[in-house]
């Protein structure tokens, strides 16, 4: 989330539940005094907007509240398309795919908005997905992007925030933030819910790997809670429960801009921080392919890409996309870590356990 929202993904912070936006039409009085004319006309205007294609998009919640990228993408792509762009939100990434596989082909969704790299080969073995035609000469990422079957559209790094006036104390890896005896406390995510939650996971894996089970169970001495997703961990850490919660690296870029605060900091670990690329793809039942092809390279132009850094507090991934002067104050991570996508659908069920069992004794 990294949203951000952001990642922060949501509000960044958006903490009021499952959004839908479509566009509607103010039904205005007539006056019976109108002529025959001006009625012929408001009527054929009525039916015109009824008949524009809807584009449906299925994404996670933040992405499309009121502090998200959605309204903004909504109404730039909508000067663009002659249609109406329609956001279904839900908790988060993980969420989306275990709706769309539900659904199957009979989802009203053009678009899933939201996946990420690690959930990449699961969403393929579905089989609802189509190629995208979509132009990928102007991405600019810190790693190779070959297929077209899913765009990525931001990307982030990991970390556990803090709030440098009320923690002095910080690790300076995960592996101390695990083992140490001080009593420092933590909230993050589910992952079998929340992609920053499965992040985790991975993250857990490629730090501690056959000893993760024993890293889970110390990590579980100092977690307050664990939450579905990621707004409502976020919720809680500003409210002071916990001394760090999971997030991203980008996500002190919103305290910087939107409130002029530097006291909100994340941590640096040594081991590295695990990558996030968040995807979108096509499904191959759209009734509207020219349409979503249409907006899926509306995704990596600048007015679109520009959005990204303010609303979902991660990095763009093309280079002529406006980020915040925040973003120059944020350290990148010294080493990024990530296991493969097939990787991720082979292990993912047996780390999802371990944590699993961990938490629960």
């Amino acid at each position: 989330m990294a949203v951000l929202l952001p990642f922060c993904r949501d509000v960044y912070y958006n903490f009021k539940g499952e959004f839908v936006f479509i566009k509607s039409f103010p039904i205005k009085s007539l006056l019976l005094s109108l002529s025959a004319t001006a009625l012929l006309s408001i009527s054929y205007s009525g039916i015109a907007n009824s008949q524009l294609p809807i584009l449906t998009i299925y994404t996670y919640e933040s992405f499309a509240s009121e502090f998200g990228p959605g309204p903004v993408i909504k109404t730039e792509f909508e000067k663009t398309c002659e249609c109406e762009v329609k956001f279904v939100g839900v908790a988060d990434g993980v969420t989306l795919l275990n709706k769309i596989r539900q659904e199957g082909k009979d989802s009203t969704a053009d678009i899933i908005l939201g996946l990420d790299n690690n959930l990449l080969q699961e969403a393929v073995d579905t089989g609802l997905f189509a190629p995208s035609n979509v132009n990928l000469q102007d991405l600019d990422l810190p790693f190779g992007w070959a297929t077209n079957l899913f765009i990525p559209y931001d990307y982030g790094f990991f970390s556990f925030v803090y709030d440098k006036n009320k923690t002095k104390e910080i690790p300076v890896s995960l592996k101390e933030l695990v083992y140490s005896d001080k009593p420092w406390t933590i909230i993050y995510q589910d992952p079998r819910t929340s992609t920053p939650g499965l992040g985790l996971v991975l993250w857990m894996q490629t730090v501690f790997g056959d000893d993760s089970p024993d890293a889970w169970a110390n990590l579980a001495k100092k977690t307050v809670t664990v939450t579905k997703g990621w707004s409502e961990s976020y919720a809680l850490f500003l409210k002071g429960e916990a001394d760090f919660v999971l997030s991203y690296t980008t996500s002190p870029a919103y305290h910087i801009t939107e409130e002029n605060k530097d006291n909100y900091a994340a941590v640096d670990m040594e081991e590295g921080h695990y990558l996030q690329i968040e995807i979108a793809g096509k499904l191959a039942s759209t009734p509207h392919p020219e349409l979503a092809d249409k907006f899926m390279q509306f995704m990596i132009s600048p007015k679109f890409q520009s959005v990204i850094p303010t609303t979902n507090w991660m990095y763009p991934v093309t280079s002529d996309a406006t980020k915040p002067a925040s973003f120059a104050q944020l350290a990148l991570p010294k080493h990024a870590l990530e296991y493969g996508a097939v990787e991720v659908a082979d292990g993912k069920q047996n780390w999802v356990n371990i944590w699993q069992k961990a938490v629960s004794q």
